[in-house]
């Protein structure tokens, strides 16, 4: 079965209220039986396969966890403990709402590489630890902190690729509609591609994505530029040995199809165009993509250093 764990933390730099995270983690789960459990709800994760991988995902602007429960659950199923979480602050000077948690003054063409874009990450990975060294926790020694994967949508996806590079624990990254062209108005020329490092990474972007195509005027780019997912397969991954770069185009997907369900009361899903495939075959799809990534990159690595204990 999987269950989740719920957890709060804080970015000690952000100014309260909204320096608050709150995470939801999914994980299989072994059930004893326990009238504990039945009290609680509470159940041990299974531990036949751990310690396990990691995968923290980020949301895109304005898009709450709900939507990628589906994709969680996925994940889980594959012993892969995933972190989704919720974080609400500015997301535009003035604009509060829900975001993965972007530190601007780390994306300008004078800070761009200096440390990680997104004060989140340290704070998440300080309380899987705890977590992982809790004897009263259903994680207990249960996750693998040396092996996690990044990824993201969107907003999301653009803050797994730019800060895999600050982190050695993290081994893959893999973005739905992400992409690393800079915004102007943060002082890069026009087109600029931020660099992200050498992580084996994995972009899907959808044939129909409506939001890129409308946002090209924040980098500068016109109709007839390139699509910015795949300048940031061409030019931000810098190959390395033991790596690799996949850019995955899917055919009748639009900017939101990785989203399910949507909450059309936020974010921009009027400005997107429609599907030409069913949303659950292309949900699918994308898991079965994600996943074959993450076994081919991740988890032998995982299980060899599992196998030397």
């Amino acid at each position: 079965m999987i269950r989740t764990l719920f957890q709060a933390t804080t970015i000690p730099s952000a100014i309260s209220p909204y320096d608050r995270l709150h995470l939801k983690l999914y994980y299989p789960a072994l059930s004893t039986g326990s009238q504990a459990e039945r009290l609680s709800g509470i159940v041990p994760a299974d531990k036949r396969h751990a310690p396990m991988p990691i995968v923290i995902f980020f949301n895109g602007i304005n898009i709450g966890c709900e939507s990628y429960h589906w994709l969680a659950v996925r994940l889980a199923q594959a012993n892969l403990i995933t972190v989704l979480y919720t974080h609400i602050a500015e997301t535009l000077p003035g604009v509060i709402g829900l975001t993965p948690g972007i530190d601007l003054a780390r994306v300008r063409p004078d800070t761009y590489g200096s440390g990680p874009t997104c004060p989140a990450i340290q704070p998440i990975l300080d309380s899987l630890a705890v977590l992982n060294d809790d004897a009263a926790s259903p994680l207990f020694q249960a996750m693998d902190l040396g092996h996690i994967i990044l990824g993201g949508h969107s907003a999301g996806g653009t803050v797994a690729l730019q800060n895999g590079q600050f982190f050695p624990q993290v081994k893959a990254i893999f973005a739905y509609a992400g992409h690393t062209m800079a915004a102007t108005m943060l002082g890069f020329a026009p087109g600029t591609i931020l660099k992200i490092g050498s992580k084996s990474t994995l972009l899907l972007r959808g044939e129909r994505d409506g939001i890129v195509t409308a946002s090209r005027s924040r980098y500068g780019a016109d109709q007839q530029t390139e699509d910015p997912v795949a300048l940031t397969f061409a030019k931000a991954y810098q190959p390395a040995a033991g790596s690799m770069a996949y850019d995955v185009l899917i055919q009748g997907a639009n900017h939101f199809s990785i989203a399910y369900p949507l909450d059309e009361t936020m974010g921009r899903f009027f400005v997107d165009m429609e599907m030409t495939r069913p949303g659950a075959e292309i949900r699918q799809q994308i898991a079965e993509i994600v996943l074959a990534f993450i076994k081919q990159w991740v988890l032998p690595a995982a299980h060899a250093v599992i196998n030397k204990r």
